[in-house]
């Protein structure tokens, strides 16, 4: 049981949905990023997903990526957004972390020593979106084997001849991604999502959390509502990306959770 396994169980125990809030670790600048996601459980969010900054975000729409260069611009790189994690936990032991991002900076650190850091540091699970199931070998099965869940991304193209390959290694939940499209670029439809959670959860046996195209507390409520819980990441960057103080932008993840937690 690791701490993502015991939320879902504690929220499902109170008839809640979880809340999962994405920033980009060192975004603006590192001690402004530790201000905020310390001040994230706060607000109201569940789960924490931390962004890795990477040079080549695939999957993110410009608003991530723009979040990514300022936080590489001001020096962060994955050993300090290990240590951010582990500053967290020196204050929280409950509230667990993702780290969300790509798989090249681990490749460059090395598996053994990446995974070996991470649990060090009190991360709870990987999303690394560009290591399909063929490839579970290099990170997956590692990293369940050193107690990090490893979070796998499901889409509106996975069929049911692809969805068995999906769920087959994936732990702690399946993070469904409502758009066809990157981070940002529109908004999820509840009414398209419902049909696919219940799919996706009679495959994997897990949770399932939706993210993508989710921006409002209204937006938030909705998907909640046909799911276990709903991600939003691209609204709160922007509000990062725009100079908001770390109290106005939490108070912004607050209203995000209200909307989530009254599903």
């Amino acid at each position: 049981m690791t701490r993502i396994d015991d939320k879902f169980a504690k929220l499902k125990a109170e008839g809640r949905k979880a809340f999962v809030a994405y920033v980009m670790a060192g975004d603006p600048a590192y001690d402004t990023s530790l201000e905020l996601v310390r001040g994230l459980p706060g607000a109201g969010v569940d789960i924490i997903e931390l962004g890795l900054p990477f040079t080549d975000p695939m999957a993110d729409g410009p608003t991530i990526q723009l979040a990514g260069q300022r936080a590489l611009e001001g020096g962060m790189t994955l050993k300090k957004t290990l240590d951010l994690a582990r500053a967290f936990r020196e204050k929280d032991n409950e509230t667990p972390i993702v780290l969300m991002g790509y798989y090249n900076p681990i490749y460059s650190m090395g598996v053994d020593t990446f995974l070996k850091a991470a649990s060090e540091a009190g991360v709870d699970g990987l999303i690394i979106v560009d290591l399909p199931p063929e490839e579970d070998a290099e990170l997956c099965i590692p990293a369940q084997a050193a107690g990090l869940n490893f979070i796998r991304l499901a889409t509106p193209t996975t069929d049911d001849a692809r969805l068995p390959a999906v769920a087959r290694n994936t732990s702690g939940f399946v993070y469904y991604v409502s758009i066809t499209g990157i981070t940002g670029s529109a908004e999820a439809d509840a009414g398209d999502v419902a049909p696919e959670v219940t799919r996706i959860q009679a495959a994997s046996g897990l949770p399932v959390v939706v993210g993508f195209g989710v921006n409002t507390p209204e937006k938030a409520r909705a998907i909640a509502s046909v799911a276990d819980g709903v991600v939003v990441g691209s609204a709160i960057v922007s509000r990062i990306g725009k100079g908001d103080a770390v109290k106005d932008v939490l108070k912004f993840v607050g209203s995000l959770a209200d909307g989530a937690h009254s599903a």
